[in-house]
């Protein structure tokens, strides 16, 4: 045991009370000639707010001291609440005079005091500053003869920037900017900075892009080392010994379906009939692994990065795109190495055998959604003839697809019907149109394929109580599934119990209301109402599909997880994971999984916040045209309404001026006072656009 370790032992132990440094040395039997070292330990475990060293010059752990570690989550409003590093310690709130100087995502400890009445959650000091997360801050720069500052575009940083006059670095007023915090707020001081980055104009959109981009901290660039390594593993000859290895299906017509627009295309599929009663199912994806070799420069990008990020007019790939669209890519008619699992599937859509391996094949065609959705729903003549030497294939993809979600509705696998927006642009970037993501036939086919491969291949690997990376979803809280129910009661929609519930229960529900106008509502609430799904080294059920065993297998290109998955399965085929390396797996896959969790967490964020700035941009010259809509949220502060396609403004309380109108929070409607009148979800209302707001990305209407 190291001395560090050594030190914690001891003062978790029941006994333990604050000691100082020379009882610590005598407890701890430390020879006087290693007191600096001892120090420097000390000082290590304190900056990691492990230790506290406290006015009386004695250390202690935060947890025997009455303290408690965690992030701050800030409100514009000044306050704050504690999320806890101990997730059985209930979130904490910090009213704006004991936050202490501390800023939104800091790490901190806070002393915890009573609750008020006024408060449900308890309260608490902030009392030291652990870790600061805003060293730098994007947002609008507002300029005056001597002095400037900066509102930060993050809302929860409640301080606008004070820039003293040397340091504007010749941004304009209304520039969006980058501010280096040079000293941070004290009781009533704001923090102050400097300008080190002028980003653009707040009237251009690409500046509000780029702005979330650096807020982020997106890796956008890849290294010139990381570019070099992929030119140079892009540019190697595939030995004929690795093709010897391998099982060849080139003879088969393996084929792959995505977007029209995709470019890194990693699964292909292919299916036959084996007799009366089974069909085989092929799932063929790029094996990357083999030109990303763990610990190298790529690989230690790629999980820095641990996904793609897809924005409406570009993708930021995990992978160079020397790999993400070319080597790795399974681009038609040409050889790839790939990893296979091919299964054997009965008509209940149980998967009675499997097998998988490593292999190459030849993608014979680049087939679209678009294409076989319209062969296969539409019949189409001219695509038919393109296509008939896949025709039957297709036709049995759609047979064992119909088959597979069967199966998995059964066992009460839950579909969210939300519609998706697709946000077209033209060649500068510029967002012309916002339509609805048609989700055809084809893209079921996939989802299905996909489904069951990464299930069959979770399961493998559970059994085989390897080191491995699983996609789990846990239960809901019971007190959040007793909320829903008790919200869809008021809407008459009842669960048959709201502890323990089991998907089916929800998926029934949402068949319930399907067409029907509470159907955006309910799908929203039981949304916010269910846990997100995650990445965990530990084997656990998907609640969301049901599932007992799952992983992402399928994407390596755009995925780390997947990519780690590829790793463990090879090591595993070809006998190569010794004992001492499955110990180090373990570690491994901990750091994967919560790495890929955080970075999906953020990716999901931007794509989010950008989509937001797209569709402001769209909408900013539709100001006086006027639309029908469905009201799509309810507040306090007025209504949401979604337009036929997909895009979602605010008709706020104070521009309903022909009542008072009074939110009812159990009912999620407001209704007019003197005339009676309800807007609730689902109702369809008529509306003008008043106001866009590209910098907000806020989009007003008023009802007509």
């Amino acid at each position: 045991m190291n001395l560090k370790d050594k030190i914690l032992a001891f003062m978790k132990e029941e006994s333990y009370k604050p000691l100082t440094f020379n009882e610590l040395l005598q407890e701890l039997n430390i020879e006087s000639s290693m007191k600096k070292e001892l120090l420097i330990v000390l000082n290590e475990l304190e900056d990691e707010g492990k230790i506290i060293f406290t006015r009386a010059q004695r250390y202690g752990i935060p947890e025997k001291m009455n303290l408690v570690i965690g992030i701050l989550e800030g409100n514009q409003k000044g306050y704050a609440f504690l999320r806890p590093e101990n997730k059985d310690i209930k979130d904490i709130f910090i009213s704006p005079v004991d936050m202490n100087g501390a800023m939104h995502g800091d790490r901190v400890i806070v002393r915890p005091m009573k609750a008020s009445e006024e408060v449900k959650s308890p309260e608490g000091k902030v009392i030291r500053i652990l870790e600061r997360a805003n060293q730098f801050v994007i947002g609008t720069f507002q300029k005056s003869r001597h002095f400037g500052f900066v509102v930060p575009d993050d809302k929860r940083i409640a301080f606008d920037i004070f820039i003293p006059r040397e340091e504007f670095n010749n941004a304009k007023s209304d520039n969006k900017v980058s501010v280096k915090i040079t000293e941070w707020p004290e009781k009533r001081k704001n923090p102050e900075g400097k300008i080190v980055e002028i980003i653009g104009d707040i009237e251009d959109t690409k500046t509000h892009i780029e702005a979330v981009l650096l807020a982020k901290k997106v890796r956008q660039i890849f290294p010139e080392d990381v570019i070099k390594e992929a030119k140079r593993v892009s540019e190697e000859e595939i030995h004929e010994q690795e093709l010897k290895r391998r099982r060849d299906l080139r003879h088969l017509q393996i084929i792959t379906i995505d977007g029209s627009d995709a470019k890194d295309l990693d699964d292909a599929v292919y299916v036959e009939k084996i007799n009366d009663d089974e069909f085989k199912l092929g799932v063929h994806i790029a094996d990357v692994t083999h030109y990303v070799k763990e610990d190298r420069k790529l690989d230690k990008e790629a999980l820095k990065r641990a996904t793609s990020i897809y924005l409406s007019d570009r993708v930021i790939p995990m992978l160079p795109r020397e790999l993400s669209n070319g080597v790795c890519s399974l681009n038609p008619n040409e050889d790839k190495l790939t990893l296979s699992v091919e299964m054997v599937i009965n008509k209940e859509g149980k998967v009675t055998d499997y097998e998988i391996f490593e292999s190459i094949i030849r993608n014979h065609y680049r087939m679209t959604y678009t294409d076989v959705s319209d062969i296969l729903e539409k019949n189409d003549e001219e695509l038919s003839k393109k296509y008939e030497a896949i025709l039957p294939m297709l036709r049995l993809m759609e047979e064992l697809s119909l088959i597979l979600r069967h199966k998995r509705e059964e066992r009460g696998s839950i579909d969210f019907e939300f519609p998706e927006t697709k946000i077209i642009t033209d060649e500068k970037g510029k967002a012309i149109d916002v339509t609805k993501y048609e989700r055809r036939v084809s893209n079921k086919i996939i989802e299905e394929f996909m489904l069951a491969c990464n299930e069959t291949v979770a399961e493998h690997f559970h059994w085989l109580n390897m080191p491995f990376v699983y996609r789990i979803h846990e239960d809901p809280e019971d007190e959040k599934m007793y909320e829903f129910s008790k919200f869809i009661h008021n809407l008459g929609y009842n669960l048959k119990g709201s502890q323990e519930i089991h998907p089916r229960e929800l998926q029934q529900l949402l068949s319930k209301i399907k067409g029907t106008k509470e159907e955006s509502l309910i799908n929203t609430m039981m949304l916010r109402s269910l846990k997100k799904a995650i990445y965990s080294p530990q084997s656990s059920p998907h609640f969301g599909l049901a599932a007992t065993y799952y992983c992402h297998f399928t994407s390596p290109i755009r995925r780390y997880p997947d990519l780690q998955i590829h790793r463990i399965i090879k090591g595993q085929i070809n006998g190569k994971l010794k004992e001492e390396d499955i110990s180090k797996l373990f570690e491994r896959t901990a750091a994967v999984a919560e790495q890929s969790s955080k970075m999906e967490r953020l990716a999901d964020e931007i794509e989010r916040d950008t989509n937001k700035i797209k569709i402001a941009e769209f909408m900013s010259d539709k100001i006086g045209d006027e639309y029908e809509g469905v009201i799509s949220g309810v507040t306090s502060f007025g209504l949401f309404v979604e337009l036929e396609n997909t895009v979602e403004g605010l008709v706020h309380i104070s521009n309903m001026v022909d009542d008072y109108y009074i939110y009812d929070n159990d009912k999620k409607e407001l209704f007019g006072q003197g005339s009676r009148k309800t807007y609730k979800i689902g109702d369809t209302v008529n509306i003008r656009v008043v106001n866009v707001s590209i910098a907000k990305a806020e989009i007003d209407f008023v009802l007509i």
